[in-house]
């Protein structure tokens, strides 16, 4: 059930009346996810402000954020760090060298529809194609999701990938956002998977119970607990605000049925580019038994050129973050690097 609460980092001029329905279920709360960037900025009481001068259109990959989510945001402050990360603007027109549609060369790793096939031991399965929120600076804002979209007997030849290499002991759904798909649907992959032998755990990649916490029930808790597989929710929260007492509650949901919960945030420019903002997130995460797993460097993916920062930059707050921290509480600071065979530590 979505609340509206104030954690303790909260200022008062926090939003404190939205048009949330406590009774809603997260489908309702998917569905009326605000699409239209005036109605945020309103919401936020910004629509006067300079920020709104800076805000385009983008068709192919427009504005969708879930009211749970805009709740955190704090109102009248065009730099509040939740809403740079979903509010589209003129920057994201910027055409920056070295950053393109597919940074990290996935096309070459797409053996069959649905199969992301990088690292060995794992792959990757888009189990939907859709978000219950849209990140600006998303790497795969621009994946071919429509060639990657499975029917059943696409579906059948993903398993059937699967099946057929023995190396294969994890399987990670991501999309997309794999949450975004139906409940039915998900019980139903995941006993597949299940009856592979070879397969020993079950990794989810998801943003959804982050901006949309109802979306972890007894339904989903259901699917993700109910094989004999090893289960790890990995979520992925940048900022120490994202975490209110519904994002708190649905934490502990996840980890009250057993299942291993870890976190990761990608660095970014004006939302978490400071070490005390990402100490916070450590120790906000950890207070709620979430692991700190990877801090990504930003994707170089068209469009959100606006959020990079440059390695030296990165590098000396990586070090001061570790001067802060007990080495539990840091986040390996990584790059996706095309071709390598795993996830490349930035130094």
């Amino acid at each position: 059930m979505i609340t509206q609460t104030a954690a303790t980092w909260q200022t008062p001029a926090q939003i404190e009346t939205l048009p949330l329905n406590e009774e809603r279920s997260w489908k309702q709360e998917l569905s009326g996810a605000i699409t239209r960037a005036d109605e945020l900025l309103s919401l936020l009481d910004l629509a006067d402000s300079p920020l709104a001068r800076s805000v385009t259109a983008m068709p192919d990959f427009p504005l969708r954020v879930p009211l749970p989510y805009v709740q955190r945001m704090e109102k009248g402050n065009p730099d509040d760090p939740l809403l740079r990360q979903v509010l589209p603007v003129s920057q994201e027109l910027v055409v920056a060298p070295g950053f393109n549609s597919d940074p990290l060369e996935e096309a070459q790793y797409n053996p069959v529809p649905g199969i992301v096939h990088k690292y060995s031991g794992r792959v990757l399965l888009i189990t939907s194609p859709a978000c219950a929120v849209h990140c600006r600076y998303c790497f795969r804002r621009h994946f071919p999701y429509e060639d990657n979209t499975l029917g059943k007997s696409q579906w059948q030849q993903a398993l059937d990938y699967i099946a057929g290499n023995s190396s294969i002991r994890e399987v990670i759904l991501s999309g997309g956002d794999p949450l975004a798909a139906n409940d039915n649907h998900l019980h139903w992959l995941v006993d597949q998977l299940a009856a592979i032998k070879h397969v020993q755990r079950l990794r989810v990649h998801t943003r959804f119970p982050v901006v949309i916490p109802s979306r972890i029930d007894a339904d989903c808790l259901a699917w993700l607990t109910a094989t004999r597989l090893t289960t790890v929710v990995v979520l992925h929260i940048n900022h120490a605000n994202e975490i209110d007492d519904d994002v708190a509650a649905m934490i502990q949901r996840l980890r009250g049925s057993g299942i291993t919960v870890l976190n990761q945030a990608v660095l970014l420019k004006d939302v978490n580019d400071e070490v005390q903002t990402l100490t916070a997130l450590s120790e906000r995460l950890f207070e709620n038994g979430v692991l700190p797993y990877y801090l990504h460097l930003l994707d170089p993916v068209s469009g959100a050129s606006h959020f990079d920062i440059a390695n030296p930059q990165a590098m000396a707050l990586y070090r001061d973050l570790q001067a802060q921290l007990p080495g539990y509480l840091v986040p390996r600071l990584v790059r996706d690097t095309p071709g390598a065979a795993a996830k490349t530590l930035a130094f």
